[in-house]
């Protein structure tokens, strides 16, 4: 689950993490006023969930209200899509007004999951304002990590010596320590997978404050933060990926792609969508049923693949193990008959009551061919793909 900026920045203002004054607005005239309260130049940001805002227009700094209320009019009631959105445009709701800050440097400060080394890593670079990965594959020499034992937390002499690379005043380099811990605390409590802060920045009088935040939570955590769960923001999903949630889907759509994938498991669907690329085209989604699926649940992924315009054909490839291969069957033709679209279709069924379940298939209307196999299946697709 990911927050908006103005989210992750009160909780780091309850845990003391220095931030710069500001608040979010959902209209021009709200933001007016509180650039007036400001009494000074202040940044205009839109609140979606993707990174690469400025790049995209969803960054402006205003010198006095008037502008403040302009920034807002051409943002709010838009939407917004950035490099780093995956070709998605996040509806922009509300904005965040914020004090403008007098920067003298830039860093980088994140705290995540090595899951190579299965502990947390403290990353910091002195890229601050940049891409990251760009970062990491351009000038990798200047990223620094702490890897974290979670019984202890960050070791202070790890820090200092970390802080110690960076040639700071020992004043900077204080504050910025002071920041980690704090940060770690957060992360651990809140049972986070990221916590960004990009920039990190040391104004001209040697404050370091966190002029951008992002906080990334376990998703598989939120039922022990149910004050956390309060923040989700549904308008910031695609409306297929929404009510593949609410139906215990793992979907994720993708751009660009023709094909539908419907898998149970998910090295089934990596191993899916990696056909798809094989028969020379591209995946439209990842969705992945789930080992026990319902009848119900099935005919609801069969409608949501179906819903997406990009979907030229879809692949159904499923092992009968929990799931019954005859009860997904059932559920892909109440689905066809429901939605009354007719896509055709590759199908891979393997496992328990597969004999049945093609029995089923074969004698519904939906246009269907049987493989055995997944590189039967990539011909099969470019054969009906006229590729």
């Amino acid at each position: 689950m990911q927050l908006h900026e103005y989210q992750a920045k009160n909780i780091l203002s309850e845990h003391d993490v220095p931030i710069p004054f500001g608040q979010v607005a959902s209209s021009d005239l709200e933001c007016k006023k509180i650039s007036t309260s400001i009494n000074g130049k202040v940044v205009i940001k839109a609140q979606v969930h993707a990174g690469g805002r400025g790049k995209a227009g969803g960054i402006k700094v205003a010198d006095n209200p008037e502008e403040a209320k302009k920034a807002a009019q051409e943002m709010l009631g838009t939407s917004l899509k950035t490099f780093q959105s995956g070709g998605t445009e996040f509806p922009i709701n509300k904005v965040y007004v914020e004090e403008a800050s007098d920067i003298s440097k830039e860093l980088y400060l994140a705290v995540t999951m090595d899951f190579d080394e299965k502990c947390p890593v403290i990353i910091l670079s002195t890229e601050g304002g940049m891409n990251i990965e760009e970062v990491a594959e351009k000038t990798p020499d200047k990223i620094m990590k702490i890897h974290v034992n979670p019984l202890i937390g960050p070791s202070p002499y790890k820090v200092r010596n970390l802080l110690s690379l960076l040639n700071l005043e020992q004043k900077i380099s204080q504050q910025i320590s002071s920041i980690i811990q704090k940060l770690y605390r957060i992360f651990d409590s809140l049972d986070c997978t990221l916590i960004e802060i990009n920039p990190l920045a040391i104004t001209n009088d040697e404050k370091v404050i966190a002029l951008d935040a992002k906080i990334t939570i376990d998703d598989d955590s939120i039922f022990r933060h149910p004050d956390i769960e309060d923040l989700f923001d549904e308008t910031q999903m695609n409306q297929s990926e929404l009510k593949a949630l609410s139906n215990d889907l793992a979907y994720i759509k993708l751009h660009e792609g023709k094909v539908g994938c419907m898998v149970n498991g998910a090295g089934l669907a990596m191993a899916t969508m990696d056909i798809t690329m094989k028969a020379g085209t591209a995946p439209a989604n990842f969705l992945d049923v789930g080992g026990s699926a319902s009848e119900e649940r099935i005919e609801e992924a069969y409608k949501i693949i179906a819903s997406d315009n990009d979907v030229e054909i879809i692949l159904v490839n499923l092992f009968g193990g929990i799931l019954r291969c005859d009860v997904a069957a059932k559920g892909i033709i109440n689905g066809f008959k429901n939605h009354n679209k007719p896509i055709p279709m590759v199908v891979v069924l393997r496992g328990t009551n597969s004999s049945e379940a093609k029995l089923l298939l074969e004698n519904s209307e939906l246009d269907i061919s049987f493989v055995e196999d997944l590189p039967t299946a990539a011909i099969e697709i470019r054969n009906k793909l006229g590729k």
